[in-house]
């Protein structure tokens, strides 16, 4: 259903600091792209609220039924300590350390983090690109950005002259900042000498020979700067211009600012409609830091292990404490703030199951087209999840009232009232359906117990190919058999 033509959407832009109204570029259609990890550790918690509001923001697009595009990229290679131009590559250091190869890095790290984000319900992106994968396309952006004049060429590594671009662009729109208090303010640093200005960055750097990742270039060999890639990638994938650009507050500047002026830079008009920025995650009021021990890793929550938590919490808990609050707002994550969400989810978990044995009644005494309405409205205002939710407790609140004998709705409002609460819910907030989980979980194991008990009768009629075939399907599905004193079991690989 085209649900977008009967609802207006105001999305708050980052470039204008204003909630505009949401026209995408071509009817029907969303183009977003969302800066993803960069793979050289394990996702922290902070990441995945941010990647947790653009997984809400993807979904109710998708609910409106937008067709959307949505790109999320994976940062493999290109990213300095401290995301300044002269220094380490954090996957290379860390490959250095544990002396193995930087891909075993990639590879460790990307799989963790799409095990985290499964644990919490993401749906997946439409492309998940990586930077090692579009290291031609970052070459010919840096060919193209000084063919027209904004970049330079020296001692093999290529840097933006933001000076040059500043006298025709504005350098610092997104972030607010001014480019002659900036060069004012700028310290020097260790190989700012190649720079025409402090505030130059690198496009392209030329690889010495400690370095392990490198690529031949035009200039030499080297490496493609850190707000290159997602330059290539995003305008690759979407266009020289699309609807959405998300990423988390911290990446405003100079990521963001820098993708801007690339893109000009390259095409001569700004490349994204609307910038999104989710704010940060702190923890017990304080910015969560892996150097002062005030952190929290994502499966410490489901796991244990934290000593900030006083029990574990199911993913759904804390994602549902995640939707508590907006996205462009602070969260501060505490025990006490996550246990009041665990009585909250538990108790809309509840009235979602009453509301499947409710009767209706010849008439309706509440107003649900009113309520449904109020659900779309927190959403269409820059998908304000926090009054979305209260909404949502509103209709519990109406459920309890009709199982109480105090109200009731006919056979359609019934209807509106149970899709709606189901849909925003599991299908938009993301809350994973646990029962509807276990059931089929109760189902797949009544499925393969029969299968057991198949094979069990085939080698006793001594038919072997069939045991075989049964067992080597099922681990071909990732079901293990295990035959054993007591019988045989079976485990999920």
């Amino acid at each position: 259903m085209q649900l977008y033509k009967n609802n207006t959407l105001k999305i708050y832009n980052s470039l204008t600091g204003e909630k505009e109204l949401f026209k995408p570029i071509h009817e029907g259609n969303v183009g977003m792209y969302v800066c993803g990890p960069t793979v050289y550790s394990n996702v922290h918690l902070g990441n995945v609220r941010t990647f947790m509001s653009f997984d809400m923001i993807f979904r109710y697009f998708l609910h409106l039924g937008y067709k959307v595009r949505y790109v999320r990229n994976i940062t493999d290679v290109g990213h300095i300590v401290d995301d300044v131009d002269d220094g380490e590559d954090k996957i290379a250091k860390k490959a250095r350390v544990e002396q193995v190869e930087p891909m075993e890095i990639v590879q460790r790290y990307t799989v963790d983090f799409h095990d985290v984000l499964k644990q919490f319900n993401f749906l997946p992106p439409s492309i998940e690109p990586t930077a090692t994968g579009h290291i031609i396309e970052q070459i010919e952006i840096v060919r193209q950005i000084i063919e027209k004049g904004y970049a330079y060429e020296t001692n093999g590594s290529v840097y933006f002259d933001v000076v040059k671009f500043n006298e025709t662009n504005h350098y610092g729109k997104l972030s607010g900042r001014n480019i002659d208090e900036m060069l004012a303010n700028t310290r020097d640093t260790d190989g700012q000498s190649d720079k025409k200005n402090p505030q130059d960055f690198a496009l392209w750097k030329k690889a010495e020979p400690e370095h392990i990742m490198r690529w031949p270039s035009p200039w030499g060999v080297g490496f493609p700067g850190w707000h290159l890639e997602c330059t290539a990638m995003s305008t690759k994938y979407l266009g020289e211009t699309f609807d959405i650009h998300g990423g988390g507050m911290d990446l405003k500047f100079p990521h963001h600012e820098c993708e801007i002026a690339q893109n000009e830079a390259c095409t001569g008009h700004s490349p994204v409609n609307y910038w999104m920025h989710a704010n940060m995650l702190t923890l017990n009021g304080k910015k969560m830091s892996k150097s002062t021990g005030n952190n929290i890793l994502p499966d410490e929550i489901y796991n244990g292990g934290s000593p900030f938590l006083s029990k574990v919490f199911s993913p759904n808990v804390a994602r549902f404490f995640m939707m508590q609050a907006h996205y462009r707002s602070i969260l501060d994550f505490t025990n006490d703030g996550i246990i009041a969400s665990e009585k909250g989810f538990n108790r809309l978990m509840e009235g979602i199951d009453i509301l499947k044995d409710l009767q209706p009644g010849s008439t309706s005494t509440l107003d649900i087209a009113s309520w449904q309405q109020a659900c779309y409205d927190a959403m269409n205002d820059d998908f304000n999840t926090p009054i979305l939710i209260a909404n949502l407790f509103e209709g519990i609140r109406f459920v309890n009232l009709i199982k109480d004998g105090k109200e009731t709705l006919t056979a359609a409002d019934l209807k509106t009232l149970a899709e709606t609460l189901n849909t925003f819910t599991f299908d938009v907030i993301g809350i994973k359906n646990e029962k509807t989980a276990a059931n089929n979980s109760d189902k797949l194991e009544g499925v393969v117990d029969l299968l057991i008990q198949m094979r069990l009768e085939a080698r006793a009629n001594k038919n072997f190919a069939l045991s075989d075939q049964i067992r080597d399907q099922l681990a071909a599905l990732g079901i293990q058999l295990k035959d054993g004193k007591e019988g045989t079991t079976f485990s999920i690989q």
